[in-house]
């Protein structure tokens, strides 16, 4: 499982001090981020994003499915936890658990695929992905 820690501002809420509902999807878009910077530190390569870039592959969102169990609010410290919910050739899908010192406020089952970015058709997901993932 992969944890990434982060802060709410001002700019992720209402004027009632609570966070929007579609920052989830940008929290849980950071989450994934870190967690490809930390594979890339954890195989010592030079980043999986330039990893990615030199097979002209790019990892996309095929869909997302969020599950709001309570608010955030301002100036809350928020972990998001990154599961691997299934693996396929062509596809993961990531259970991406947004909490509050332990309390669940939002499931994200967030569905990413990856694509060939000279033809923009799937293309198998790198082999080094999941094993790199587990061992974090």
């Amino acid at each position: 499982m992969h944890r990434f820690t982060l802060r709410v501002y001002y700019s992720d809420t209402d004027c009632g001090g609570i966070v929007y509902h579609a920052r989830y999807l940008d929290f849980v878009e950071h989450a994934r981020t870190e967690l490809l910077r930390d594979i890339g530190i954890a195989t010592k390569q030079t980043g999986s994003h330039r990893a990615l870039m030199e097979q002209e592959m790019a990892l996309v969102v095929k869909s997302a499915n969020i599950d709001y169990q309570s608010p955030a609010y301002l100036d809350d410290l928020l972990t998001v936890e990154t599961e691997i919910e299934t693996s396929k050739r062509f596809s993961i899908v990531f259970r991406q658990t947004v909490k509050r010192e332990g309390e669940t406020l939002c499931v994200v089952l967030v569905k990413v695929a990856a694509i060939d970015t000279t033809t923009m058709r799937p293309k198998p997901m790198p082999e080094w992905f999941v094993p790199a993932f587990s061992e974090l």
